[in-house]
């Protein structure tokens, strides 16, 4: 049992259970009633996907201080009560479900979804 940290689009572990798909935008041309066929993603909830300045900075970030900068204001941005409420439900669900949460991005070191395993690891959680 457990979460994974995965990237959107990709196939699907087995037994990798229901995909959230923590993402400020659905993915581009595909319809929606592809987003799961297509191992995007069962469930959209960008409440856990960094707001748009927050992703814009992630974007632009270029030096290991510049990723600093994105690091801080999202952990800032999930300490919000209701994303900290998120993260602590997900953390306790992890203990008796399999789910996955995840993201477009190529590489994960640079993703949020990074900051996301950790935050996820510091409340608990059993991550796979």
């Amino acid at each position: 049992m457990g979460v994974r940290i995965v990237r959107l689009g990709t196939p699907r572990s087995p037994g990798e259970g229901l995909r959230i798909g923590t993402v400020r935008r659905p993915p581009r041309g595909v319809p929606a009633a592809r987003f799961a066929k297509d191992d995007w993603y069962d469930v959209w909830y960008p409440n856990l996907a960094p707001s748009v300045p927050t992703m814009k900075l992630a974007q632009a970030a270029r030096t290991e201080r510049d990723w600093a900068a994105f690091v801080r204001r999202f952990r800032a941005e999930m300490a919000r009560p209701e994303a900290s409420r998120t993260l602590d439900l997900l953390a306790a669900l992890s203990r008796t479900a399999d789910f996955a949460v995840g993201c477009y991005c190529a590489d994960e070191a640079r993703c949020h979804r990074s900051v996301l395993r950790e935050l996820l690891a510091a409340r608990g959680a059993r991550v796979a």
